[in-house]
């Protein structure tokens, strides 16, 4: 048998907040931190960085968004031991691998241990929103521009045992994570160039030193050691303030030996990084620095904290000190002496020199900057040459940060941002660029954290920074500008691309997708944005060791803004191919909007840059569900509004009418108003579209309520879909509806109020729930005295399984009471699944097209379908008739419907056989349909539909269904064996795997947090063993169940240490337990799925105990009579097709098997 360990990865949406950035670019004659001086990057509010970038740092705080386009996959730890031992492929166990979506607050997916492996698979982008306050202001210029690293920290949010955690990215696909075992927020983070080591500020002061490390031919990042900074020596750290010691901002000397602290009360204190000690004599002091200045500046006042430390470009023994008060110093150590005094008359925001060393830029909280010149080396006290307001002269923000760059070909670069004018724009959140008499000034529509550029810090390359690109992280995304191509415009990113650029609805993936319409979605979605830069991306560090990947794959996404993007998910990076627009086809305010945006002022020259676009026009366009057919490039795209548009993909522009079709589902039914919102208006006329999906039908369901199930089949040219009124079926090929069915109870009045409407009745949900619990005490007292035959001959099974069963069997354990639900619960009509399949159902020997329909009362419609062949489709009409009519009596909602074939595999999706893409079902031997509804999942022989086998997950359990799919698991050992099984996440957050057809479970895994209800609610399978769930609003974490599909980056830096050449960790023992992101634990080997006693067993033990089922536990499926006596549900089953004599032959049959108690009715 088949196992399947779990790997979980991670796609960024938003559930960490970016604190820092931080980049390492190469300087000269500097050890490189790869064979090739490219940048890595990071996201956090500060970045760490330098001229051509090797290393990036991102800081995420909890509740923030983590950048998006990418997906972070999770260190394999079923399948490997703690750090790198492989064991069996197909040994059970929880595999995780995460990646980066664009996303909001990532969430932290974690070990307890210190060590940590390659950055997990996430797609998303991590949400910077960390307070002003504690904004880290500075960016600092490291050698060896590869690799980008950045900071997460768990915020409010996270649960208990969290852990911080750092993000590094180079090339795509290079990534590597590093969590700390305190649960503090990052705030810093710092490269040391040329050896692979990083430093993080958190915020409770202390100070972490990181070192990647090779093991198995492939680099790890860790923990080697920490400090807290003491208080001021002299001082009673009772008594004195608890902040005067608070590390302000990190300098790291050039040499790489000693790091900087600014502190909150003025101090400088001077750390060596070999061993993480204070060197007490170097520290100074504003004492010290006071007594150089004059009288009438000092005035009793205190400096304040320090604000900047920036080391002298040309001479690393002097270091540029910035005080909050504005007074800036040039500090030498060796002479331990002030050798220039700058005194600025405004509160100080940040420092920056000028390349030669003879300049510096300060910026100022009035919305200025000064220029000061160092040239008059006898004159101690300076005055600035340049004191401007750019956007003045009315007041301005601060400007939290600038840059000067020089350019070889032309002007000077001035880079900064705020400054705003505070009456017209001081909401606005910009980054300035100025050259010469161009400005531009950069509008985003989230918080700008920090940025940096990429550009030469090599001696040999000139006088010159010559910058190449302008990397800006705000608090929803991450930017990158093109300095050195005319207009300044954006360079693509390979990952942290924002997800939650609309707020995410829905999703849908595509496994297999073929390589023609692979090529057709990337080339419209060029076209989409021609005036993107073609510039490589800048940060290319390290080497992406992972192998390409085997099967592409698309994540479709729907947004709330009527939008659906196209990414790639078929490696750890989540890439944006396309994205298709719905909102041109109705009638809405965003015309006018964007003429209001066309007509504002051209002062400040505003120009809009980054995708993240929170807000919609119409929240009716939202996107609720998705369905393609791979094969014909044909989709269904279904939305709030009762909107249903079916598309094709087009290589060429056009413009077309839309045919606009309705379909009342009420079917004219008296005594129901609708109370929701109203239906959106098509434009007349014809429409302009781009290359692309381009529809062509438009159907409108009424009501307009929101689309629940919606599912297409390309080779019958049909649709159907489904709302909480009932559910319609649509022929697309002849525009015409074929099928409309109301699913609505008498009493089912809210579903007319629809998602919109604030309309809820108190009194109706009281009276409901005093039912209940009516009905719950007089069915417990009823079932009290009565002592039924049936319960007679349990007993005897119960005691004849205690006598002949081996001693180490297990007692089946007590099975929980499910009460029924009541028929007229709210929302009762709501259609959960839509199926098409090709079947069974009027007869055991004639099998035709069938339609079924799952509603939330537990009732299943199954309808045979009359489809023309297709030489006939403009003759015929699509026919459809109701053959089967299923009813559980415990109106479980139906999660899903699945016809199995005769071998009991699932039946292959449309035009795949006629292709030869899968092979024929088995049309010989008996179909069955597998319906797998909230509490249990139950197999019935088809025509019949008798039961066959089945599981009670509820009331063995005690949870719910939640997500059903048939996932296809192949063999790690041998590539030509396969094998079917039912999976399923319920509303505990678990992963359970069972068998198909005899539904025997399998393995059984934590994979969500039971609170994370969204998290559970947005999670979708892929047909090969993975799935994706939204763990933040702006970031997806993939899991995997296979043992062979596994998604994982895998990447290797080359380093070349100037101390030593050894890891100055590895020390740390390994824990077999990590805590995963959304507070789950990951149990390793074969802890997940065994206890500790059987860690001695054999795999044929192991086999055994799977099979030493007792007929009468909870987890046997034999295929034997079903006892209807204390069953979850009682199947009422009515058959419109069978003829009388054979419904008469039935009952017969059923009375001579009284004995089996079916308690299936057949009328």
């Amino acid at each position: 048998m088949q196992q399947y360990p779990l790997q979980q990865q991670r796609a960024c949406t938003s559930r960490g907040v970016l604190h820092g950035l931080a980049f390492s670019s190469a300087g000269g004659g500097r050890a490189p931190c790869s064979s090739k001086a490219s940048p890595l990057l990071p996201v956090g509010p500060c970045l760490e960085t330098g001229p051509n970038p090797q290393w990036t740092v991102q800081a995420e705080r909890g509740g923030g968004f983590s950048p998006a386009g990418h997906f972070r996959t999770r260190q394999t730890w079923a399948a490997r031991d703690a750090w790198g031992q492989e064991a069996a492929s197909d040994q059970p166990g929880l595999r995780v691998s995460l990646s980066w979506l664009h996303c909001t607050q990532p969430q932290r997916w974690g070990e307890t241990s210190h060590r940590h492996g390659p950055a997990p698979c996430c797609h998303g982008v991590p949400v910077a929103r960390c307070s002003p306050d504690r904004l880290p202001q500075a960016i600092r210029h490291l050698s060896q521009p590869s690799l980008g690293a950045g900071g997460e920290a768990s915020g409010a949010w996270s649960p208990p045992g969290f852990l911080d955690s750092l993000l590094s990215y180079g090339a795509p696909g290079v990534e590597f994570t590093g969590l700390h075992r305190e649960t503090a927020t990052v705030t810093q983070m710092h490269f040391l160039p040329g050896q692979g080591r990083l430093l993080s500020l958190l915020d409770d002061n202390t100070l972490h030193l990181w070192e990647i490390y090779h093991k198995d031919g492939c680099s790890h990042l860790e923990e080697i050691r920490s400090f807290a900074l003491p208080g001021r020596p002299g001082f009673d750290g009772a008594n004195s303030p608890p902040s005067i010691a608070r590390v302000t901002v990190i300098l790291l000397k050039s040499a790489c030996d000693v790091a900087c602290l600014g502190t909150e009360g003025g101090g400088v204190y001077f750390l060596d990084l070999s061993g993480l000690t204070l060197l007490e004599d170097k520290a100074l002091f504003q004492d010290e620095i006071l007594q150089s200045v004059p009288d009438d500046y000092r005035c009793g006042k205190a400096l304040g904290p320090v604000e900047s430390l920036q080391e002298h470009p040309q001479d690393p023994s002097k270091i540029l000190i910035g005080y909050s008060r504005g007074l800036v110093v040039v500090w030498d150590e060796i002479a331990r002496k002030v050798d220039h005094l700058f005194l600025g008359n405004q509160q100080l925001e940040s420092l920056t020199w000028e390349r030669s060393g003879k300049t510096v830029v300060s910026s100022h909280s009035d919305g200025g900057y000064m220029v000061w010149s160092l040239n008059s080396s006898s004159q101690k006290t300076l005055q600035p040459l340049l004191s401007t307001i750019p956007y003045g002269p009315f007041p301005c923000k601060a400007i939290n940060k600038i840059l000067w760059r020089t350019c070889e070909s032309g002007s000077h670069f001035i880079i900064f941002s705020g400054g705003m004018p505070r009456a017209s724009y001081g909401d606005r959140h910009c980054v300035s660029i100025l050259q010469g008499q161009t400005l531009v000034t950069l509008d985003f529509t989230s918080r700008v954290i920090d940025f940096f550029t990429v550009h030469s810090t090599e001696a040999a390359e000139g006088e010159f920074d010559n910058p190449r690109a302008l990397v800006v992280l705000v608090e929803e995304e991450l930017v990158v500008v093109d300095l050195q191509t005319p207009g300044w415009p954006t360079i693509p990113a390979p990952y942290l691309a924002p997800l939650h650029s609309s707020a995410i609805t829905c999703s849908y993936h595509i496994s297999n997708v073929p390589l023609k319409l692979w090529e057709r979605i990337i080339s419209v979605g060029e076209q989409q944005n021609p005036q993107l830069s073609s510039a490589n991306w800048p940060i290319d560090g390290g080497k992406n060791l992972a192998q390409e990947p085997t099967q592409r794959g698309f994540l479709l996404t729907g947004h709330e803004d009527g939008t659906v993007r196209f990414w790639d998910a078929s490696g750890v990076s989540l890439k944006p191919l396309y994205k298709l627009g719905t909102a041109n086809i109705f009638q809405t305010d965003c015309e006018h909007n964007d003429s209001l945006n066309q007509a504002e002022e051209e002062w400040p020259p505003f120009r809009k840059v980054g995708c993240f676009d929170p807000y919609s026009d119409d929240p009716r366009l939202g996107i609720q569900k998705i369905a393609l057919c791979k094969y014909t490039a044909r989709m269904v795209v279904a939305g709030t509004a009762g909107q249903v548009l079916v598309m094709e993909l087009s290589d060429e522009k056009s413009e077309h009418a839309i045919s606009v079709a309705t379909l009342d589902l009420l079917q004219d039914r008296e005594g129901f108003t609708w109370k929701g919102h109203d239906r959106l208006a098509p434009k007349n006329g014809t429409i302009a579209f781009a290359p692309g999906f381009q529809p062509s039908i438009l159907v409108q369901c009424l009501p307009p309520a929101a689309v629940t199930a919606v599912t297409l089949h390309s080779e019958w040219n049909l649709v159907a879909f489904g709302t909480s009124h009932g559910f319609g079926l649509f022929d697309y090929y002849r525009r015409n509806p074929v099928l409309a069915r109301c699913t609505l109870h008498p009493n089912d009045s809210l579903a007319m109020e629809g998602p919109l409407s604030r309309v809820k009745s108190l009194k109706k949900s009281l009276r409901q729930s005093f039912r209940r619990i009516r009905k719950s005490r007089v069915s417990g007292k009823k079932r009290v005295p009565t002592s039924s035959p049936s319960s007679k001959v349990q007993e005897a099974n119960a005691q004849l399984a205690e006598q002949a069963g081996p001693p180490e069997v297990e007692v089946t354990p007590v099975q929980r009471r499910i009460e029924p639900r009541s028929a007229d619960d709210s929302l009762s009509g709501v259609v959960r699944c839509l199926y098409f399949a090709n079947t069974f159902l009027r007869d055991a020997t004639h099998h035709g097209p069938t339609m079924w329909a799952g509603t939330n009362s537990g009732s299943v419609f199954a309808y045979a379908l009359e489809v023309p062949s297709q030489e006939k489709f403009s003759e015929r009409a699509v026919e459809a008739v109701l053959g089967k009519e299923i009813q559980l009596m415990h109106r479980a909602p139906v999660v899903s419907i699945a016809v199995l074939d005769g071998r009991g595999n699932p039946l292959p999706e449309p035009y795949e056989v006629s292709r030869d893409l899968a092979k024929a079902p088995d049309m010989q031997g008996s179909h069955s349909v597998l319906i797998s509804s909230e509490e249990q999942f139950k197999v019935f022989t088809l025509p019949k539909v008798s039961a066959k086998t089945k599981f009670k997950l509820t009331a063995h359990e005690g949870c719910r269904v939640r997500k059903v799919a048939l996932v296809s698991f192949a063999s790690a050992a041998c590539e030509d064996y396969a094998e079917h099984g039912l999976v399923c996440l319920t509303n505990l957050g678990d992963i359970h795997v069972f068998s198909v057809p005899g539904l025997r479970p399998q393995v059984h895994y934590d994979c969500i947090r039971k609170e994370d209800i969204s998290g559970i609610a947005s999670c979708v399978f892929t047909k090969h063993g993975q799935g994706f769930y939204l763990i933040s609003p702006s970031e997806f974490e993939r899991f995997s169940l296979s043992a062979r599909n596994i998604t994982e980056p895998l990447c290797y830096l080359e380093l070349a240490r100037r101390h030593d050449g050894t890891c100055l960790g590895n020390s740390f023992p390994g824990t077999p337990k990590m805590s995963q992101a959304n507070g789950t634990n990951i149990l390793l080997g074969s802890e997940a799925s065994h206890s500790p006693a059987d860690s001695d067993r054999t795999s044929e033990e192991h086999q055994a105990a799977f099979s030493l089922t007792p007929i009468d536990s909870p987890n046997s499926s034999l295929e034997t009579p079903v006892d209807s006596t204390g069953d979850i549900t009682v199947e009422e089953v009515k058959d419109f097709l069978a003829s009388t004599e054979e419904a008469d032959k039935n009952l017969r049959i059923l009375s001579e098997e009284d004995a089996r108690l079916l308690g299936i009715l057949i009328k």
